[in-house]
């Protein structure tokens, strides 16, 4: 027997509920979780356990509502608009899988590997200076420029250029947030029109002087006989920056946090480093950038006995899920066995996330470079969490650190 979805007695969560975050959101997302696999939210419905998110995540009945995003907070003209319209996210069929063919190559794991050098580089640049300090907002100092001046790099354009090109993908990836769009609509359209200008300079200098980055591979590239034009160059590129930016600083802001208040699993990770990539993948599985990741179904949808109608905009919780017993529960432990491979933290299906393979290797260096050089490390104060919608990241994180003695 079939229950229609709006027949069930369900809890509710209020996403327009800014003031949730930090501890509090855990708290709530664990006892709604506890209490039905799915919520009522203001806006659809939001699925809280691993095998139904996936599978929402997976299913061709549902895309992610970049068009209906587009016509709720009126992203249709200007420089906005030609992102959100162009935007890889929002594509599906065969434009998805061309533009996400010709970019790939880039992002594979071997590719990624080659920045490793450059990565070790930044972190030595930025840490080295206030080492001996042993306090810093980590945020400021080290989560914020260090994965900026990495995709500045992968991409072709000057390091020197990295914290201009971090506040603008900061500013577009506000169109995710729709309560921050509304309040900062005007800063998100000159982020889009400042960084389009930005790029399409930055094209023309790497056509007449190509060199060995993304960019340059991307001029180069033919599609069969089809060459990328500009416009879809531009927006190929400004998704990359915007998708690698916010999202890899917020994750690893995210990782010393948690470390901060697992003191055992730091002084693990530094006695052995090369546990770096399994901690990766438990810190992206309990901490989660993105704790809600947008659906729309498109045709009508059944599952587990619920009729899901078509037009049912659906949430799926990363952070619920990746918790949930069968992605692993709630303990952080980076000698779990298969942290993160059940995690829906990069997504699922045709739009699992581009970068995954870069955002992994950044974090990978970061961790197994900073663990043996900070010793103890500790909280100073409360972190200072942004939204859970968007991208869920630290704008503080004060922490100290015992003198070290740096590794061989």
């Amino acid at each position: 027997m079939t229950t229609p979805l709006a027949d069930l007695p369900l809890p509710d969560y209020d996403e327009f509920d800014t003031t949730v975050r930090g501890p509090a959101f855990d708290e709530q997302m664990a006892e709604l979780a506890a209490e039905s696999w799915i919520v009522r939210a203001k806006l659809g419905y939001v699925v809280l356990e691993r095998e139904a998110g996936e599978m929402f995540l997976r299913s061709k009945q549902a895309e992610f509502p970049g068009k209906a995003l587009a016509e709720m907070f009126d992203m249709k003209e200007g420089a906005l608009g030609e992102e959100v319209a162009r935007n890889i996210l929002h594509l599906e069929g065969g434009d998805h899988r061309r533009l996400r063919n010709l970019v790939n190559p880039a992002f594979t794991p071997k590719a990624a590997d080659r920045w490793r050098p450059r990565m070790r580089a930044f972190l030595t640049e930025l840490f080295e200076p206030m080492a001996a300090a042993g306090q810093c907002d980590a945020v400021a100092a080290l989560t914020r420029p260090y994965p900026a001046m990495t995709i500045a790099t992968v991409v072709g354009a000057p390091v020197e250029d990295a914290e201009r090109l971090a506040s603008w993908s900061r500013w577009i990836q506000v169109q995710f947030d729709g309560l921050t769009l509304a309040e900062h609509r005007a800063d998100v359209e000159r982020a889009c029109e400042e960084l389009y200008a930005y790029l399409d300079a930055l094209i023309v200098r790497r056509r007449a002087e190509p060199d060995d980055d993304l960019l340059s591979t991307l001029i180069a590239v033919r599609d069969g006989d089809d060459r990328l034009d500009d416009a879809e160059l531009r927006n190929l590129v400004l998704n990359v920056l915007v998708g690698g930016v916010d999202t890899t600083q917020s994750q690893l802001a995210q990782a010393l946090r948690l470390f901060a208040e697992h003191p055992q699993q730091w002084a693990l990770l530094a006695r052995e480093p090369e546990r770096a990539a399994a901690a990766v993948s438990e810190v992206i599985r309990v901490a989660p950038i993105t704790p809600f990741t947008a659906r729309i179904v498109v045709s009508d949808l059944e599952h587990r006995g619920v009729l899901f109608p078509a037009g049912t905009i659906v949430l799926v919780c990363a952070h619920a899920a990746n918790r949930d017993e069968a992605g692993g529960g709630a303990s952080f432990d980076i000698t779990r066995e298969d942290a993160g491979k059940r995690a829906l933290t990069f997504g699922a299906g045709i739009h699992y996330c581009l970068g995954v393979n870069l955002a992994r290797a950044e974090l990978s260096e970061a961790l197994a470079y900073l663990a043996p050089r900070m010793p103890g490390l500790e909280l100073t104060g409360e972190p200072a969490y942004d939204s859970v919608h968007g991208i869920y990241g630290l704008t503080e994180l004060p922490v100290r650190w015992q003198q070290a003695v740096a590794p061989a």
